[in-house]
């Protein structure tokens, strides 16, 4: 019974091994099965998977950018690092320092001694041109290998350099068209991607291009409204008055008014592009877009035009002009109240040459507040302009229940609202073109393009605009101020306000002198408006400091564009 038992429990057991023998058998079959399947077949597609890893995008380069007449103000530029790798050294270090010394126009002990440096990989040189590189290449050194990269340079300098902006290609960061048009710089047109080994070399199959795998994809071009001649002069002239007057920042904008493109935007302080890295922040900033101020006295402009388009005064109105007025706690007086304490009833050719502050106030008061803002609105005061460059800001125009009695009335010569240089020449173009403000621009866009990003707005009735243009016209005429041009009829005002104290309420005694004009008054071909940050110094106005500037732009930018003189 016994020896039974165990032969059951031993019958049990080899019925077990069996069975384990057969799981066993089952589970390699299954595994090899599956290997097949994985390796052979590729059943997770890891093939393909693998292969698109040794993918990348062709080398892009950027666009270059240029001015209006194809004169190239930014490109890309390829260069090379060469590389030594310790691994795959073919040559001693002497020998691969005789060839290599030749190419890298380097000292063969220089070379030397950078290859017994202990890294792995040792940086021979950098920077090396693209014929010298494709020398190196044709050597045929395991042991040597070329990073390419791209550097984007500036061939005119500090030419325009707040509008081209830089472009760092180590971060991806931009100012300036190098980052608003960043999408077209860019744009190739074609998708490549090829192969590369794991040190960067093309592998070429059946469906590589070989024509497309070699060729570096460059962006598309973009072209500026900026005169290269036109942007120098304004850029000239700029900085003698700034080295001159010991000013700390200034501008000048020459722009047509009629498509709103803009010939010169001139910048100070300026920087160099090439050398963006090593530049101070305050120098890289275009003030001009998001620093705000009082305009002062070329505001007026658009008072008189606020007037007349609401109906409270017309062309051969008469104004009372006190010299001197009080609103609460806030006195208004004229700048030439000594030497004229009691204008009486002035026209306003009167107001408009003799920059009359009472007589200015009196016609904003005329109107209420909400007449006065809507048509101030409508300018673009307190707006952006929708111009193609980055970090415009809206400027301060407070709404019209903020407004009392004396914000009204200074609201009216230049010191109730603040605006940027860019919105000012704006508001003003539309004086010069009829009534309609067209969005200021710096790049040249397609008609399609432009369809979509150049607005035109009717902002007074053109009669409004021709007769204040008339005005501003004979103010000049009458007087004997720098900006009365020898050939050309200008309808201009100057201007000069306060600057605002940074951390404090109220004014200080630095200055902003500003001329803001276009011609020929009849039929205008350029705005030029010029605004110059000044320490408070005798003799400080805006017909004295930014006049000249003013006259000298006006004329050469007349000269460049063969503008026919209006004056006989």
């Amino acid at each position: 019974m016994k020896q039974t038992s165990e032969k059951d429990k031993i019958k049990r057991i080899e019925i077990r091994i069996k069975i384990a023998h057969v799981f066993l058998l089952a589970f390699f079959s299954i595994l090899v099965i599956y290997l097949f399947l994985l390796q052979i077949v590729d059943i997770k597609h890891y093939r393909p998977k693998a292969k698109n890893q040794r993918y990348s995008k062709n080398f892009i380069m950027r666009g270059p950018i240029v001015d209006r007449n194809g004169i190239r103000l930014a490109a890309d530029q390829t260069s090379y690092n060469v590389y030594a790798h310790r691994e795959y050294f073919d040559h001693e270090p002497q020998e691969l320092a005789k060839i290599l010394a030749p190419y890298l126009n380097m000292d063969q002990k220089t070379i030397i001694k950078n290859i017994q440096k202990g890294s792995t990989v040792i940086l021979l040189k950098k920077d090396v041109d693209r014929p010298t590189a494709d020398k190196i290449k044709r050597l045929g050194l395991r042991e040597i290998s070329l990073d390419k990269k791209n550097e984007r340079v500036y061939p005119q300098d500090e030419l325009a350099a707040h509008i081209i902006g830089y472009y760092n290609p180590d971060a991806d960061t931009a100012s300036g068209v190098e980052l608003s048009a960043k999408e077209k710089l860019e744009k190739t047109g074609i998708d490549v991607k090829v192969q590369r080994t794991p040190r960067g070399d093309i592998i070429y199959d059946a469906t590589t291009d070989p024509v497309l795998a070699a060729t570096p994809q460059v962006g598309e071009t973009v072209t500026l409204t900026i005169d290269s001649a036109i942007q120098h002069v304004c850029e000239r002239e700029l900085l003698n008055m700034v080295h001159e007057k010991n000013a700390s920042r200034g501008a000048v904008i020459v722009m047509t008014p009629k498509n709103g493109e803009i010939l010169g935007y001139a910048v100070y302080p300026r920087y160099n592009p090439n050398n963006y890295k090593k530049t101070e922040a305050i120098r890289l900033k275009n003030w001009t877009l998001s620093d705000v101020y009082p305009p002062g006295s070329t505001f007026k402009t658009l008072t008189v035009a606020s007037g007349i388009e609401s109906g409270k005064i017309n062309a051969a109105s008469k104004i009372l002009d006190t010299g001197k007025m009080q609103l609460g706690n806030w006195t208004i007086q004229n700048y030439d109240y000594n030497k004229h304490p009691y204008p009486g009833m002035i026209n306003l050719v009167y107001l408009l040459e003799h920059s009359s502050n009472v007589g200015s106030a009196n016609i904003a008061l005329m109107m209420s507040p909400s007449e006065f803002y809507n048509i101030l609105s409508n300018f673009g005061i307190g707006k952006k302009t929708g111009i193609d460059l980055n970090g415009e800001s809206s400027g301060l125009l407070p709404k019209p229940f903020q407004w009392d009695k004396s914000r009204q009335a200074t609201m009216g010569y230049g010191y109730g609202a603040s605006v940027t240089s860019i919105q000012m020449i704006s508001a003003v173009s539309a004086l010069a073109n009829g009534g309609v403000r067209v969005t200021p621009h710096v790049i040249k866009y397609s008609p399609e393009e432009e369809a979509v990003k150049i607005k035109k707005i009717q902002v007074i009735s053109p009669e409004t605009a021709r007769i204040v243009t008339q005005l501003l016209a004979q103010s000049v005429a009458n007087s004997k101020s720098v900006i009365n041009l020898e050939k050309y009829t200008v309808a201009g005002k100057t201007g000069t306000s306060k600057k605002p104290k940074e951390h404090a309420k109220g004014y200080s005694n630095s200055l902003y002198t500003s001329v803001i004009g276009y011609l020929p008054a009849n039929n205008p071909q350029i705005l030029v408006y010029v605004v110059v940050d000044v320490p408070s110094t005798f003799g400080i106005w805006g017909n004295t400091v930014a006049g000249p500037v003013f006259k000298e732009v006006a004329n050469q930018c007349a000269r460049i564009l063969n503008i026919p003189p209006d004056k006989v």
